[in-house]
């Protein structure tokens, strides 16, 4: 009776073993993708993949994706382009509705 037991608690241990196992391994696998992911990605668009070129609009450094035509933005760089216009921005894309 008790060589069960012991194989009992036996099986057990190495069910709960290998769920641990598992679970490190999933997150190894979830962190290397992340990683593989930004360093594969860096200057390239993430709509398209294409290569990211940098312009300048009103002396605000932009870059742009050629391929779709996305643009990004500094963290202050939209703030800045609404002040270079003497307009607000929001005005100028959402103008009042007349009527």
């Amino acid at each position: 009776m008790t060589d069960l037991w012991d194989e009992r608690k036996k099986a057990l241990e190495n069910q709960y073993f290998y769920k641990e196992e598992q679970e490190k391994i999933e997150k190894l696998r979830q962190e290397t993708r992340e990683q593989l992911i930004r360093s594969h990605c860096r200057n390239r668009c993430p709509k398209c993949g294409d290569e990211i070129q940098p312009m300048t609009f009103r002396d605000v450094p932009l870059d742009k994706c050629p391929g779709c035509g996305g643009i990004w933005l500094g963290p202050k760089d939209l703030k800045t382009l609404a002040e270079k216009d003497h307009r607000t921005w929001f005005d100028k894309w959402f103008g009042e509705e007349k009527e």
